[in-house]
């Protein structure tokens, strides 16, 4: 007959030490999140002016080029509102049926902002065949002027974001979209340029289509590990194989079961897993030592672990298939 208190459960939930960050990209430890709030401020306002300006441009000076990155821009500043808001959300107390908060909010940011950013990327190439097709004559020098200032203000908004590109797969996103703007503002300086001194109008495509190759290397790590996370995997750099090992190494346990890790949002990662541990002295002492552990080998902070006897009835959630 099954016993209601057949496992000997000691349920912990580590609050005390809740928030330690581990980032999607790799294992290393840090600490608190950074408030990037200011630089979204200063990131949209500079960016929502430039793409005014070079709509404005664009269309006096009679330059494509100039209304293919005005509209790159635009994506970008919506991206980093995405991002803005998703960063805000992250910081709310959890309530009602959002046990765990708006953490997640982060992650379907990021994932949103990979997407954009291929959408932009679209448009760019599909203007840029059609001006290899059919190659429209451009104003060069006002044409540079105005790229060259798109190049100083996006380079300046990727710097504000460059601090916490390896902690936060989100502030990645911001970080990637400006640097990549800055990068296309760049070409078409040049592309300007060439075509100032030589008349050859298809250059400014043709350099378009190259950026368009580096923005989609850029991209697709993002989108991957944006992907991963909104699944549930693992963070990218986090050995589940070694944590397991080193759950199992604890002394007195001699079973390990039911472990997952996960991300809660792009810079918090969790974890559960029920351990067997026949004699059980220490009691919470154990599981405190445990937590502080994978916080700080692992950078694991958010930790819940059961601990069975395993004298009764075997765990239900112990086979490794069972989810």
């Amino acid at each position: 007959m099954a016993h209601d208190h057949a496992h000997s459960h000691d349920h912990h939930h580590d609050h005390g030490h809740g928030h330690g960050h581990d980032h999607g990209l790799g294992g290393h430890h840090h600490h608190a999140p950074k408030d990037f709030g200011r630089a979204f401020a200063v990131g949209v306002m500079l960016n929502t002016g430039f793409v005014a300006a070079e709509v404005a441009a664009g269309l006096w000076f009679g330059s494509l080029a100039l209304l293919a990155d005005a509209g790159h821009n635009l994506s970008d500043v919506l991206s980093l509102l995405l991002a803005w808001g998703a960063a805000t959300l992250a910081k709310r107390r959890p309530a009602g049926r959002r046990t765990y908060g708006l953490r997640k909010a982060t992650i379907l940011a990021s994932l949103a902002n990979a997407i954009l950013l291929l959408v932009a990327v679209g448009a760019i190439v599909s203007e840029a065949v059609r001006r290899l097709m059919e190659p429209s004559e451009v104003a060069a020098w006002p044409v540079m002027v105005v790229a060259a200032i798109g190049v100083v203000i996006n380079t300046a908004t990727a710097l504000m974001f460059m601090g916490g590109r390896k902690d936060d797969l989100n502030i990645r996103g911001a970080f990637l979209h400006m640097a990549a703007d800055a990068a296309v503002s760049l070409a078409v300086v040049i592309g300007a340029g060439l075509i100032a001194l030589t008349s050859l109008y298809w250059l400014d495509p043709a350099l378009s289509l190259m950026i368009v190759a580096v923005i989609l290397i850029g991209t697709w790590g993002l989108l991957r590990d944006s992907v991963d996370l909104a699944l549930d995997a693992a963070p990218r750099g986090m050995d589940v194989e070694a944590v397991r090992a080193w759950l199992a190494a604890l002394p007195g346990v001699t079973g390990v079961h039911d472990l997952h890790i996960w991300a809660m949002s792009t810079t918090e990662t969790a974890l559960t897993c029920h351990l067997t541990r026949p004699d059980n002295p220490e009691g919470d002492a154990f599981l405190h030592a445990a937590c502080e552990g994978l916080q700080a080998r692992f950078g694991i902070g958010h930790v819940t672990l059961q601990v069975e006897t395993g004298a009764a009835d075997h765990c239900r959630l112990a086979p490794a298939d069972v989810v």
